[in-house]
């Protein structure tokens, strides 16, 4: 026997429809808000990150100019060290790379 389809059970499974249809717009919503709110915290972290590599970098440059600083001074200081040092570097760097 088949079931034979009333004008109220079309209707309720019209009305569920209808009401799934409202339920997957609101999730739908909501997961672009979502989408949104995940894309201004990334881009606020990659922001965090820059000014973090940036603080690193002007650290990292003041730190090259003291010790180029205190190197000219050595130098001006003590120029017969200075040329011994580079002569005995030199002359070990041309030992090690001249070996075969």
């Amino acid at each position: 026997m088949a079931a034979e389809k009333t004008p109220q059970t079309s209707q309720s499974k019209q009305s569920e429809l209808a009401a799934s249809k409202v339920a997957v717009g609101e999730a739908y919503e909501k997961l672009l808000e979502a989408r949104d709110h995940f894309a201004s915290a990334a881009q606020a972290a990659g922001l965090e990150v820059r000014h973090d590599a940036l603080e690193h970098l002007l650290k990292g440059r003041e730190k090259a100019e003291e010790l180029g600083a205190q190197a000219n001074t050595y130098i001006r200081e003590k120029p017969l060290a200075t040329i011994s040092l580079a002569f005995a570097a030199g002359f070990v760097l041309s030992q090690l790379l001249s070996r075969k």
